[in-house]
């Protein structure tokens, strides 16, 4: 994969008590930027977009933990372990440990799950926040539809208790990836083979779908907690955010993304774009001119 991200360093380390791996590219005295991958990809999915931001900022691409070639910690019976607070943390020290205190964030489906945490729990670290194809947790499990539960079924499937899940995708991994990202708008297309072979690769071999399935169960469970007591408590953040999502998605059709994000955030822009789920690599263009606006806005 080198060839997609010619002049990136590998990334290797130890942060909150899990081994990262991912790239990073640019300048490290530059402004930096966090780009958090979605389900089920790896930091690659950024491939379009990363090398052309690293021309202006220090990007730091990651695999959350439970994904690609990062570590798969052991599940806890409440699924804190990969709980998206766990996440934030992880991605919070992963920033000091390469020596940026502020840092942009982009984080697209689980990444931007991941980021709208980080958000909340660390604003003080957080300059903004771009959420690409996402409307918050909470709000998507309470208001689940037939038509919601059809789309991403993968959400109702990937929580199931375990071993279940995890054994029947391990049994034919390219099905399960395939099937999840070829049911949208514009099928496989977007991906070269090697991306998706890549993308592939990491649900290969025992356990390595434990991450990912623990991720959601994370999600329908202890992130939940998490959103209420916020909600309750009336917390919301203070940092910008911008939501981006896919005009021929499930997002557009069934949520109103940005009046719901102003229940999380206290200034929220944003606007759909035209294509489907995978924003990065189906309209890179766009997703970097969005991003180099946002990042640079007064």
């Amino acid at each position: 994969m080198t060839v997609f991200y010619e002049g990136f360093t590998p990334l290797d380390v130890r942060v909150n008590g899990v081994r990262l791996r991912g790239r990073t590219g640019g300048d490290p005295d530059r402004p930096a930027v966090l780009l958090l991958h979605g389900h089920p990809e790896t930091h690659l999915m950024w491939h379009r977009v990363a090398p052309r931001l690293a021309e202006d900022y220090f990007v730091v691409a990651p695999d959350l933990r439970g994904y690609g070639d990062s570590e798969r910690p052991a599940a806890t019976p409440d699924h804190s372990s990969y709980s998206k607070r766990v996440m934030a943390r992880d991605c919070a020290r992963l920033m000091t440990l390469l020596g940026h205190e502020r840092f942009f964030v982009a984080g697209h489906d689980r990444g931007g799950r991941v980021a709208a945490r980080l958000a909340v729990d660390a604003a003080e670290r957080v300059e903004r926040a771009m959420l690409l194809d996402i409307a918050p947790t909470l709000d998507m499990y309470a208001n689940t539809t037939g038509d919601f539960a059809a789309a991403y079924w993968h959400w109702f499937f990937l929580i199931q208790p375990a071993p279940m899940p995890e054994n029947l995708i391990g049994a034919d991994p390219r099905a399960y990836v395939e099937g999840v990202m070829g049911s949208r708008h514009a099928g496989l297309a977007p991906f070269p083979p090697d991306v998706l072979d890549h993308y592939v690769a990491a649900f290969r071999g025992a356990d390595r779908a434990l991450g990912a399935c623990e991720d959601y169960r994370a999600s329908a469970s202890i992130d939940l907690d998490h959103d209420r007591a916020d909600r309750l408590a009336g917390r919301t953040t203070p940092v910008p955010v911008h939501v981006l999502w896919a005009r021929h998605g499930v997002i557009d059709a069934l949520f109103a993304p940005l009046a719901l994000w102003r229940n999380v955030a206290t200034e929220v822009t944003g606007r759909a774009l035209d294509c489907g789920h995978y924003l990065p690599e189906e309209s890179p263009g766009e997703v970097l001119r969005e991003m180099r606006a946002f990042f640079t806005r007064p």
